[in-house]
């Protein structure tokens, strides 16, 4: 056991925690909170530049300490980060989640290794992610955002229903500058809207929620 999970037993109760952390099922997903075991894997994705320019705060070369003291987040509960495994499998292929702001709507982010781009992964990912702060977390709206140069991540957010809101500045860790974005938002009665009658593959990808880690 590393000096960092050693803290965070003692901090956060170890497994006692992990075992009210949700898991979101889809139809080619799970969604699960990552584990300090899951460090390796983690970098062996991460660690692309391809990946960290589209992002805010993935740094590049991407080391094991980064990836454990991402997963440290997700134990502390600043952020609420999720990877991305194949149902198939098991294979880690990305990550995703939210971060809860003080003032403001809880914002979505994603990643996934450039192995999986363009199978519509992403996609399936934040779906399970916005119905779970909709369904679960009583949101009244979600954010989103992505780089005005990435086009294929615009897409993602479209299909999930966001709305452009406008454009911005985002500080971007690997630049070590400021990135125009566009920025967009799903309201509650919007994504209801969709899920009810507008979108029937909305409907079709709601993921099935486990939480203290019992499955049936």
């Amino acid at each position: 056991m590393t000096a960092l999970e050693t803290e965070l037993e003692g901090r956060s109760g170890g497994e006692l925690l992990e075992s009210c952390m949700p898991v979101l099922e889809t139809e080619r997903l799970v969604l699960r909170v990552p584990r300090f075991e899951d460090a390796r894997a983690v970098v062996a994705i991460a660690n692309d530049r391809r990946i960290a320019e589209m992002t805010a705060n993935l740094p590049h070369p991407y080391a094991e300490k980064d990836a454990e003291a991402w997963i440290a987040n997700a134990w502390s509960g600043a952020d609420h980060p999720f990877l991305i495994t194949l149902k198939t499998d098991g294979a880690l292929i990305g990550a995703t989640g939210f971060v809860m702001p003080e003032l403001g709507d809880p914002e979505i982010g994603y990643w996934l290794g450039t192995a999986h781009w363009g199978r519509g992964y992403a996609t399936e990912a934040s779906r399970a992610v916005v119905d779970h702060l909709f369904t679960n977390r009583g949101a009244v709206a979600v954010a989103a955002r992505a780089r005005v140069v990435n086009p294929a991540s615009r897409r993602v957010i479209e299909k999930c229903g966001f709305q452009w809101i406008g454009a911005g500045l985002t500080r971007s860790r690997l630049l070590a500058s400021s990135v125009p974005v566009d920025k967009f938002r799903l309201e509650r009665a919007v994504w209801a809207s969709l899920k009810a009658w507008r979108d029937p593959i909305l409907r079709r990808s709601a993921p099935r929620v486990v939480i203290s880690g019992a499955r049936d």
